[in-house]
């Protein structure tokens, strides 16, 4: 009667610490992927390649260059230059380059360009952009269309949740997907719900929405949170064992794993001495 006791404790005891254990269904990601999926049919119905579109608060680095170099000068927002207090007409020899400043877009979506004055650039791309300037800038260039580069400097995305290492990323190219975006936060942990990632966006407009992304799913490449845009916010949820093992501090749960084990022991030599 002992023995039957004491092989049901350790059975429910199994069965709690098997339930604790997050399952390779719930860890694994592109779960419904199979060796019939059509990856040329999955290619044409995935959108485009990515181009990030300029929001409110963005930072742009707006450069000109040409053959004109006085000319392309006054279209750039330089850094005023010290001059040396000894010898006024001369440059300081510190400063030896002079740096861009770069351009905040303020709420309404405008930015105050150098000769051209306010502009609109919400919503446009960098490409877009860059096309628009040309075309203001056309008459004043006499041999050749300016060359200008434009960049968004504060592009980033935060992870947060269930994640290695939860923080605030960068990055320099414009464009982030949500897997880069995990890779960067040192990709989930083992209690992450890949079925149930949020991730918070604000609008141009100020107003904010929630997508959900599961990330089993093959269509995540159809997602609008597929690529992330700048400022969203990425939590990973955590699943219903970090939930439950949240309620254990460190010392409970070292103690249950040793109850659990000292018990099979235990029964081990039950069977053995019977």
């Amino acid at each position: 009667m002992n023995n039957k006791k004491t092989s049901l404790f350790v059975l429910a005891m199994i069965l709690l610490v098997l339930s604790s254990c997050a399952p390779v269904k719930n860890v694994a990601y592109f779960q419904k992927l199979d060796a019939s999926t059509d990856s040329l049919k999955m290619k044409k119905s995935a959108p485009g390649l990515y181009d990030v579109r300029i929001k409110p608060k963005d930072m742009l680095s707006i450069t000109v260059v040409t053959s004109e170099p006085a000319t392309s000068r006054m279209y750039n927002l330089v850094v005023p230059s010290l001059f040396d207090p000894v010898s006024p007409n001369s440059y300081s020899a510190i400063i030896s380059q002079p740096s861009l400043q770069s351009y905040l877009v303020d709420n309404e979506g405008f930015i105050d360009f150098p000769l051209l004055g306010i502009i609109s650039v919400l919503g446009l791309t960098p490409k877009e952009l860059e096309a628009t300037l040309q075309m203001k800038m056309a008459s004043s260039f006499s041999k050749e269309r300016p060359v200008i580069t434009i960049r968004i400097t504060n592009f980033a995305v935060n992870v947060l949740g269930e994640v290695a290492r939860p923080g605030k990323f960068n990055t320099v190219n414009e464009r982030m997907t949500i897997f880069e975006g995990l890779a960067l936060a040192g990709d989930m942990t083992i209690y992450g719900r890949r079925d149930n990632v949020k991730v918070l966006r604000e609008n141009t407009d100020g107003s904010k929405k929630y997508i959900t992304v599961n990330l089993n799913d093959e269509n995540i490449i159809n997602s609008p949170a597929y690529y992330l845009e700048q400022n969203d916010v990425v939590y990973v949820e955590p699943n219903s064992s970090k939930s439950r093992s949240s309620s254990f501090g460190a010392a409970e749960s070292f103690a249950i794993s040793a109850l659990s084990i000292l018990i099979s022991m235990i029964s081990l030599a039950f069977n053995v001495l019977k």
